[in-house]
């Protein structure tokens, strides 16, 4: 990350300043994903989805902007699926409710998710990648590298256009 899109971005964070956190990961291997109860998938490991591009958003269902990249991210899902590309949504809870799992259950029902998510109600992979936002997408590359980093809502054609170039690298 360049140093000026560091300051900016750290002009418009919070004073904590942890922003640099997740763009930190850009160029390392990601994480693993911690165990959790699965939806529309059985469970999924980074290390065996190598040869793959993922993409991993930390989300919310009570969380408005998580709700708003929805439609992004079934699109990209209906447009890219197959061999080569993985989504995975990590729902880490903001509230007591959402730790529920038949309310999560209902949720990716009423709202049309069909891409695999995972709990993470004890925070395990949110601390594994050192957040603090809801939503945030991380995009992996086929070795397993963080390569991309989108904190909040909007620039959808930037992602996807960074999904596309991920899947044609060799």
């Amino acid at each position: 990350m360049t140093a000026l899109l560091t300051a900016i971005l750290l002009s418009i964070a919070p004073s904590s300043g942890r922003i640099e956190d997740e763009f930190s990961w850009v160029g390392k291997p990601a994480p693993e994903i911690a165990a959790g109860q699965w939806l529309n998938s059985a469970p999924l490991r980074i290390a065996e989805l190598r040869g793959k591009v993922v993409l991993v958003e930390f989300w919310a269902f009570g969380c408005w902007n998580c709700r708003n990249t929805i439609p992004s991210m079934k699109s990209w899902f209906g447009k890219f699926r197959g061999n080569e590309f993985v989504m995975i949504g990590i729902h880490t809870p903001e509230l007591d409710r959402e730790k529920k799992f038949e309310a999560l259950k209902a949720e990716v029902r009423q709202l049309g998710v069909s891409y695999p998510v995972v709990t993470d109600n004890d925070y395990k992979t949110w601390n594994a990648y050192h957040q603090q936002y809801w939503p945030v997408i991380y995009l992996i590359d086929k070795r397993g590298v963080i390569r991309y980093v989108r904190i909040g809502e909007g620039q959808y054609d930037v992602t996807e256009n960074e999904i596309a170039a991920l899947l044609a690298e060799k």
